[in-house]
C-alpha cells in the first residue's frame, strides 16, 4: 500500500467536503457569519415547496431540515458541518472498499466503472441496479434512463438507495430512510469535477486491497485538524483528533499475539497457532518456582467464545483486526463451522470503545470487511457488534424517556427538574432498572472527554447486560414510543456493560496527552483517579486497562516511553514492577511510527500479566537504531534480547528507571556509591510566565545596559545604567563550557513583577554564583557546564552548585563518560531534570587533578565558544587571527591555519576527556573500562566530527565547514561595515541604541583601518546599483586586510568556498558575482539561522523582484534612517530604473530578431522592478513620515514588526503577519 497517496488525498478530501456541506447547508437557509455566529433563515411554504432564504426545497424536506437547524444549534455550525463532512466521507470510502472488493449485492461499481475512467457503472445497469436497490421505483429510473438526460437524478437515488440497502448491515455507518444527512449530498455528483473523483482517482484500486486503508484514510483525514489543536489545551471534541495515531501493522502484531495469542498458547503449549504468528515472543525459561506457580493458574481447557478482547481506544480498528485474525485460527483449530467463525467473534469476543463516532464506524466498518470476506452472508445475519462510541447523557429527557419507555407496563405522567433527581411523579422510579439506569447515564455526563477511564463496577455486569437484552426487544417489538426510548437508551446501557465486563486481554495503542493539552475536566478527573499517571493520558490508560482485566489476564500496550524514565511516573512503575508481571517489552525509542520523523515521539510496546510472581524473568528488546522496518526486522529476529528479573534489577537504580540494559558494571556503583546530590546542592531555576517580555537574546538590546559580572541582585540595582544580567537557559548540547546566550531583564520594576509571576524567582540565594549546568532538553548526551558566576538560573538551565566539594570535583564526575551513561539509564528521554541530576553516581576523586582537567578543559571550550559572533566575549573573525606567529597573506592560508588549530584544540580535548574517565573510573574500581572519547563526542563547534550529522561522509563534512566558515567571514565583514566591529579594535565596538555616540568613535579613530558606513545602510542588490553597496564593500575589506597583491586570489577562494555548500556555482560566473549572489540570496538566511530569528540586520526589501534591498543595523537604526534610505538610495535608483528603460526603450526599436527579444526581455522585468520599487517608495515615505522610533529593550520580535511590509520576513520573526497600508 503506497501511504502517499492516502497522505496526499485525505486532508484534501477533508476541505472539500467540508466546502460542499457548507455550500449545501447555505441553500438550506443555514450558516454562519465570519464570527461563526449562527444565520438561520426562516422556511416559507409557497404550495409543494419551502423556500430557506433564495432556495426552493420539496416541502418533504422540512423534517429534516429542522432536524438539522435543531443539530446546529445544539453542536454549533462548525462541529456540525465537521460531522456531516465526515459521514459523507466514511460512507462514500466505505462504498468505495465494498465495490473494489464486490461486496456490493447488485454487483456494479457505485462510484466508479471499471471500463470508463469517469463514468458511472450502475448508470449503465439502471434496471439490475434498481430492482436490487429500489423495486418499487424501477420503472420510473428506467423511464429517466431512456430519456438521456437525468443521469444526475438517478445516480443520486441510487446512491441514496445504496445507504439504505447498506442500514441493516451497518447501522452505525448507514442510516435509515430520511437521514438529514442525505440533505447534505453534495450536487453534481457526475460531473468530471465531482467530489468523488478525488475519491476514485486519487488513490490507485491497488492501495484499496487491505482494509487497513481505512485506518490510514482516517488518520491523514484529521492530520490537519491535528496540527491545528496539537500543543493547546484541547476542547472535547477536539481530543479524538490531537490524540489519534495509525499504529504500524507489525506493532500491532506484537501486541496482540502477545496477548491474545499468549493466552490461548499457555493452555495449548503444542497449538499449531505458534506458527502463525512471526512475533510471538516465546517464554523466557523460568526457574521450578515460578513455572510451578505459573502453572497453578493457567486453565485446563479454554473455550473460544469465552476469550474477551478489548481495545478502549479502537479508533479505526487495526488492533481489533490482528485480534480478529489470531482468534479465527483459534476457532478454525477448535473446529468450528467456517461460516459461523465471523459472527462468533464479532458478537462474543471482540470489544471496542472510542470517543470519536467517525473512529468507531470505520472500526465497525473494518472488522464487518474482516468478516465479509469469512462469510459471504455476513451482511444479512445481523451482527450486533460491540464496538461503541461513548456517548454523553447530559441532553437526554430522561423522564419523558423513561415514561415512553414504559418499562414495567405501565403509563404516569410526571416532570423532572434536575436531570438526576429522584421524582416519585415517575413510574417504577424505586425499581432496580431504573436506578440502573440513573447510576450509568450519571457515569457519562463527559463521556466524550474522559471516554473508557470511566469507570463501571464489575458487580453490575449481569444487570446491565439483563436490561440491555431488555431494551433491545423493546426496541424490536415495542411500541412507536417504546422503540424510540429503547433506541435512546440503549447505547448508554451497551457502553456501560463493555466497562462492567473483565477481559481476558486489553490491547491498546491509548491516546497520547499531557497535563497542558487536558481541558479543567479531564485535568481534575486525572488528579482525583489516577495521582501516579495523571501526567498523561496514556499512563492513564495504561493503569486503569489493569482494572478491566481478568485476574492473570494481559494488558498490551504501545505507548510513550516516558513512562518508563521521567521521575512524575516513578510511583507508576514502582508499582507495575511490584504488582504485575512484565512479559516483554519492545523499546523502540524514536521513528517506530513512518509517519513521525524526529526524536520527539518515542515509544515502547509491551504485554503485562495481572498477576505477580517473585523471580520472574521478562524479556526486553532493545530496538532503538534504525528505521521502522530496521525495528521490525530486529524485532522478527529477536535481536538485542535482555532477560532479567525486573523487580531486582530497576529497584536498585534510584528512581526505578526500566533500564534494562546496565551492565554488571553499572548495577553495582548504583547498588554501593554516593548520589551527586550528596555531595552538591542542586536547584531549580527560574520560569519567568512570560519569556517575550523579561528574555531577550544578548544582542538585541543596548550593550551599555547588560551587566556580565554582577555578584548580588543589589548589585545590579545600584548601577542605574544596568539591568540586563546573564540568563542560564540550558541550549544545544555542550560540555564544559558555552551556551551564553540569553539576558534577564532584572531592575528593580522587572524583579517586582518577577516575584509575582511564573514560579515566583526560586532558589534566589544561588543567583549570581558560579555553578555546573545543563540543558534541560537535549537530543544528544547528557553535557554539563562550567558557568561563571554572575547569571540568573532558568528552569530549563537548572544548575549545581558546591558545597565542602570543590566545584571542579562536580564538573569532573558530571563530565565523566559513567555520568554521561548512568543519565542514559536514569532518565535516557530528551529532558533531564533536577532529580535525574541529584541521583547521578559520585566519585571521590583528587580535587587537584581534578581543578587541573576541568580548567583546560573549560579553557579550550571557551576559545571555541568565543570563536563565534554570537558570543558576549567575542574579539575578531579567527580568520583574521594569525596563528602560531605565522604572518600569512592569503585568507587561504588563513584558514587552514585555523583549520589546524581547531583539529588540535579538538585532539587536546580529547586527551584531556580521557583523563577524566580514567580519573572517575578509577575511583570506582573499574580500571578496567575503556576511557577514551570518540571524536563525535567532543562538543567543540569547531569539531566537524560533532557539529555535522555522524551518518555523512567526513569530505562534506569537510565542505560544509569551509563555505560556513567563509559566511560567517562575510558576516564579521558587514559587522565591520556597520560599525559593530573594527579592525582597530577588538570586540563590540558599537552595539548601542539609536546611533548614540557613533560619532564620536569615528572621531577616536575607531574605525580607521577600514571605515564604518555612515549611516547603517548597506545596500543588498543583485547588480552594481550602488557605489558602496555591501558586495564592494567586502571587496575593500579583504584588499584592506590582506593587500592588493592577493586580492583576486581571496576573492576566488571567497567564492569557491561559498559553492561548495552555501550556494550552488554557477558558470561562467566571476568571483565577486558569486559573492554578490550570495549576499542577495542566501546571507540574510544565514544570518535569521545564526542569530535565532532576532537579526542585527535588518533587510529593507521591496518584494519578490527585489528591485532594492538593503541591510540597516538595528543598533544604529534611529527615527531619521528611513527618509536617508528614501533619499539617497531608493528615490536616486528609481531615476537610475526610468533611465535604463528609456534607453532600453530606443535600443528595442533599433532592434530585431534575437536582440530585440533579449532587449524586450530585460526591459519588462526592469520595468517590473521600476514598479515595484514605485509602491516601496509610497509605503516608505509614508513610515519615514512617521518617524518611528525604537526602544530595544523590547526586542527584536517588537520592533521588527513597527514597519509593516517593508521588512522581509516580517511572520517569521513576530509571529504575526506585516500590517499593510
Amino acid at each position: 500500500m503506497n501511504t502517499n497517496n492516502i497522505k496526499k488525498y485525505a486532508p484534501q478530501a477533508r476541505n472539500q467536503f467540508r466546502d460542499a456541506v457548507i455550500q449545501k447547508l447555505t441553500t438550506l437557509g443555514i450558516s454562519a457569519d465570519k464570527k461563526g455566529n449562527l444565520q438561520i433563515a426562516d422556511a416559507e411554504l409557497v404550495g409543494e415547496t419551502v423556500r430557506y432564504g433564495q432556495f426552493d426545497y420539496p416541502k418533504s424536506t422540512l423534517t429534516r431540515r429542522d432536524r438539522l437547524v435543531k443539530r446546529a444549534r445544539e453542536q454549533g455550525f462548525d462541529v456540525l458541518v465537521e460531522h456531516c463532512a465526515y459521514t459523507w466521507f466514511n460512507r462514500l470510502c466505505a462504498i468505495r472498499y465494498m465495490e473494489i472488493h464486490g461486496y456490493l449485492d447488485h454487483g456494479f461499481h457505485m462510484l466508479s466503472h471499471p471500463e470508463n475512467p469517469t463514468g458511472f457503472e450502475v448508470l449503465d445497469h439502471v434496471p439490475e441496479v434498481a430492482e436490487a436497490l429500489l423495486p418499487e421505483k424501477k420503472a420510473q429510473l428506467v423511464e429517466m434512463k431512456l430519456s438521456g438526460n437525468q443521469d444526475e437524478a438517478i445516480y443520486r437515488e441510487l446512491l441514496l438507495a445504496q445507504c439504505h440497502a447498506l442500514h441493516r448491515a451497518m447501522p452505525f455507518l448507514f442510516e435509515a430512510v430520511d437521514d438529514e444527512a442525505e440533505l447534505l449530498l453534495p450536487d453534481n455528483l457526475t460531473r468530471t469535477d465531482s467530489i468523488l473523483r478525488g475519491l476514485v482517482d486519487g488513490i490507485p484500486e491497488e492501495d484499496w486491497q487491505e482494509v487497513e486503508v481505512i485506518g490510514w484514510l482516517y488518520q491523514f483525514y484529521i492530520s490537519e485538524k491535528k496540527d491545528a489543536v496539537i500543543g493547546k489545551v484541547v476542547k472535547s471534541e477536539d481530543i479524538p483528533a490531537a490524540t489519534q495515531l495509525f499504529t504500524p501493522n507489525w506493532i500491532v502484531q506484537y501486541l496482540v499475539q502477545n496477548s491474545v495469542g499468549r493466552q490461548w498458547l499457555q493452555t495449548y503449549p503444542d497449538s499449531p497457532l505458534k506458527s502463525k504468528m512471526d512475533y510471538y515472543i516465546e517464554p523466557a525459561e523460568q526457574t521450578p518456582e515460578v513455572q510451578a506457580q505459573l502453572a497453578a493458574i493457567t486453565p485446563a481447557s479454554i473455550e473460544p467464545e469465552s476469550i474477551k478482547v478489548l481495545d478502549p481506544a479502537c479508533g479505526s480498528g487495526h488492533i481489533l483486526i490482528e485480534a480478529y485474525n489470531v482468534l479465527k485460527n483459534i476457532y478454525e483449530e477448535r473446529g468450528y463451522r467456517a461460516r459461523d467463525i465471523p459472527q462468533l467473534i464479532l458478537e462474543n469476543n471482540i470489544f471496542g470503545l472510542d470517543i470519536d463516532d467517525r473512529a468507531a464506524q470505520l472500526s465497525g466498518f473494518a472488522l464487518l470487511m474482516m468478516a465479509r470476506q469469512d462469510d459471504r452472508r455476513i451482511f444479512t445475519r445481523d451482527v450486533r457488534l460491540n464496538i461503541v462510541s461513548l456517548q454523553e447523557s447530559l441532553h437526554l429527557d430522561i423522564a419523558k424517556l423513561w415514561q415512553q419507555l414504559n418499562f414495567h407496563q405501565q403509563n404516569q405522567t410526571g416532570s423532572m427538574g434536575d436531570m438526576f433527581a429522584e421524582s416519585t411523579a415517575l413510574a417504577h422510579t424505586d425499581s432496580a432498572e431504573y436506578q440502573l439506569l440513573m447510576r450509568t447515564l450519571k457515569r457519562f455526563v463527559n463521556a466524550k472527554t474522559l471516554g473508557s477511564l470511566i469507570q463501571v463496577p464489575q458487580e453490575e455486569e449481569a444487570e446491565l447486560k439483563a436490561f440491555l437484552d431488555a431494551l433491545y426487544r423493546l426496541e424490536q417489538e415495542g411500541d412507536f414510543q417504546q422503540k424510540t426510548a429503547a433506541k435512546a437508551f440503549i447505547p448508554y446501557i451497551q457502553q456501560a456493560w463493555i466497562l462492567a465486563q473483565r477481559y481476558d486481554a486489553v490491547v491498546a495503542n491509548p491516546p497520547y496527552m499531557g497535563g497542558k493539552g487536558m481541558n479543567g475536566e479531564l485535568k481534575e478527573f486525572a488528579k482525583n483517579n489516577f495521582p501516579d499517571s495523571k501526567s498523561d493520558l496514556f499512563a492513564m490508560f495504561m493503569q486503569h486497562a489493569f482494572s478491566l482485566l481478568k485476574e492473570n489476564g494481559f494488558n498490551a500496550q504501545v505507548n510513550m516511553q516516558t513512562w518508563m524514565f521521567l521521575s512524575g511516573f516513578e510511583n507508576l512503575r514502582i508499582s507495575l514492577v511490584k504488582d504485575k508481571n512484565i512479559i516483554s517489552l519492545a523499546h523502540f525509542g524514536s521513528r517506530a511510527f513512518e509517519t513521525i520523523s524526529g526524536e520527539i515521539v518515542q515509544t515502547c510496546a509491551w504485554i503485562m500479566q495481572n498477576n505477580k510472581h517473585n523471580g520472574f524473568l521478562s524479556e526486553f528488546f532493545g530496538l532503538l537504531e534504525g528505521s521502522s522496518q530496521q525495528k521490525k526486522e530486529n524485532l522478527l529476529k529477536r535481536e538485542n534480547k535482555y532477560t532479567i528479573d525486573a523487580t531486582d534489577f530497576f529497584t536498585v537504580i534510584p528512581g526505578s528507571p526500566v533500564a534494562y540494559w546496565i551492565s554488571n558494571h553499572y548495577y553495582n556503583i548504583f547498588k554501593v556509591s554516593k548520589k551527586l546530590s550528596d555531595k552538591s546542592i542542586i536547584r531549580a531555576g527560574m520560569a519567568t510566565g512570560d519569556n517575550d517580555t523579561h528574555i531577550r537574546l544578548w544582542f538585541e538590546v543596548d550593550h551599555k545596559k547588560s551587566y556580565f559580572n554582577a555578584t548580588n541582585r543589589d548589585d545590579v540595582w545600584q548601577q542605574p545604567s544596568k539591568k540586563w544580567v546573564p540568563f542560564n537557559k540550558g541550549g544545544e548540547q555542550r560540555k564544559w563550557y558555552g551556551n551564553q546566550d540569553y539576558l534577564i531583564n532584572y531592575d528593580k520594576n522587572s524583579y517586582a513583577i518577577l516575584k509575582q509571576s511564573g514560579n515566583r524567582c526560586p532558589s534566589e540565594d544561588f543567583y549570581f554564583k558560579e555553578c555546573i549546568t545543563w540543558s534541560d532538553v537535549t537530543s544528544g548526551d547528557f553535557g554539563a557546564r562550567y558557568y561563571p558566576a554572575g547569571s540568573i538560573l532558568s528552569s530549563v538551565g537548572n544548575s549545581v552548585y558546591e558545597t565542602n566539594t570543590s566545584i571542579w570535583v562536580l564538573l569532573c564526575n558530571m563530565s565523566s563518560k559513567v555520568a554521561i551513561n548512568s543519565m542514559k539509564i536514569i532518565n535516557p528521554t530528551l529532558h533531564a531534570n533536577p532529580g535525574d541530576v541529584a541521583r547521578l553516581p559520585y566519585a571521590e576523586i583528587d580535587s587537584s587533578k581534578a581543578k587541573n582537567i576541568a580548567l583546560r578543559a573549560i579553557g579550550i571550550s571557551k576559545k571555541d565558544w568565543d570563536s563565534f559572533e554570537v558570543s558576549w566575549n567575542f574579539l575578531c573573525n579567527p580568520l583574521l587571527n594569525h596563528y602560531e606567529n605565522n604572518k600569512v597573506s592569503s585568507l587561504k592560508k588563513s584558514f587552514e591555519f585555523y583549520n589546524d588549530y581547531s583539529e588540535k584544540m579538538t585532539d587536546e580535548l580529547i586527551e584531556i576527556e580521557a583523563d577524566n574517565n580514567k580519573l572517575v573510573n578509577n575511583a570506582f574500581g573499574f580500571e578496567n573500562l575503556p576511557s577514551k572519547q570518540l571524536r563525535e563526542d567532543i562538543t567543540l563547534n569547531r569539531n566537524i566530527h560533532f557539529r555535522y550529522p555522524s551518518n555523512e561522509h567526513y569530505d562534506l563534512k569537510k565542505m560544509k565547514y569551509r563555505s560556513e566558515t567563509l559566511s560567517d567571514f562575510i558576516s564579521y565583514c558587514i559587522g565591520c561595515q556597520m560599525g559593530r566591529y573594527s579592525l582597530d579594535r577588538e570586540g563590540l565596538v558599537y552595539a548601542h541604541e539609536g546611533n548614540k555616540g557613533f560619532a564620536e568613535l569615528v572621531a577616536e579613530g575607531a574605525y580607521k583601518t577600514f571605515p564604518a558606513d555612515n549611516d547603517g545602510i548597506l545596500p543588498l542588490m543583485d547588480d552594481e546599483w550602488f557605489d558602496d553597496d555591501v558586495t564592494s564593500r567586502v571587496k575593500e575589506f579583504v584588499r584592506t586586510v590582506w593587500g592588493e597583491e592577493h586580492l583576486q586570489e581571496n576573492l576566488e577562494f571567497i567564492a569557491e568556498s561559498l559553492c561548495l555548500y552555501a550556494i550552488k556555482p554557477k558558470k561562467g560566473e566571476s568571483a565577486l558575482d558569486t559573492i554578490r549572489r550570495y549576499l542577495s540570496t542566501q546571507f540574510w538566511k544565514d544570518h535569521m539561522k545564526m542569530y535565532k530569528k532576532r537579526p542585527i540586520y535588518w533587510l529593507f526589501s521591496s518584494g519578490k523582484e527585489k528591485a532594492f534591498e538593503c541591510l540597516v543595523y538595528l543598533h544604529r537604526y534611529n527615527d531619521a534612517t528611513l527618509a536617508r534610505m528614501r533619499t539617497e538610495y531608493v528615490v536616486p535608483l528609481l531615476a537610475r530604473y526610468q533611465a535604463n528603460i528609456d534607453r532600453l526603450n530606443e535600443q528595442v526599436d533599433g532592434a530585431s530578431g534575437g536582440e530585440a527579444t533579449r532587449l524586450k526581455r530585460e526591459r519588462d522585468s526592469l520595468s517590473k522592478k521600476f514598479n515595484e520599487l514605485r509602491s516601496f517608495d509610497d509605503r516608505l515615505r509614508h513610515y519615514a513620515d512617521m518617524r518611528i522610533s525604537i526602544d530595544l529593550d523590547d526586542g527584536v520580535k517588537v520592533n521588527y514588526g513597527k514597519f509593516g511590509d517593508l521588512l522581509a520576513d516580517v511572520k517569521a520573526i513576530t509571529g504575526n503577519a506585516p500590517e499593510m497600508i
